[in-house]
């Protein structure tokens, strides 16, 4: 089985998957929201994690209206919450080993999957 952040899945499997056409992932992918990987024929493949990714860049656009402008701050947002949440859950985590209560709690909740 492949990891979620394997690039496997070609442009077409992906447009099918999520109904859209392939050159809505070219642009996506032009305006710096997605980075699919690259073979060594420079052919595109998408992980699970790019296709979550374009779910969310979907829900945001067509279902909450969201510019794409718009969307770029909020993905970069989130990115950065979970870098912080990471840090956050690693000092949590230090301490605890020092004999101190840790609770992990996230800073944040995504919610735009919810509905479909």
């Amino acid at each position: 089985m492949y990891s979620y952040d394997e690039p496997v899945y070609l442009i077409s499997v992906v447009a099918k998957i999520l109904e859209i056409h392939p050159q809505t992932l070219r642009q996506y992918e032009k305006e710096g929201l997605i980075e699919p990987g690259r073979t060594e024929g420079k052919m595109r493949l998408y992980s699970q994690h790019d296709i979550d990714k374009i779910k969310a860049i979907l829900r945001l656009t067509r279902d909450l209206g969201v510019n794409r402008a718009g969307v770029d701050i909020i993905l970069r947002l989130k990115e950065r919450l979970d870098e912080l949440d990471q840090i956050n859950e690693d000092l949590r985590a230090s301490a605890s080993k020092s004999n101190s209560v840790a609770i992990k709690q996230s800073s944040y909740e995504m919610i735009i999957f919810k509905g479909k």
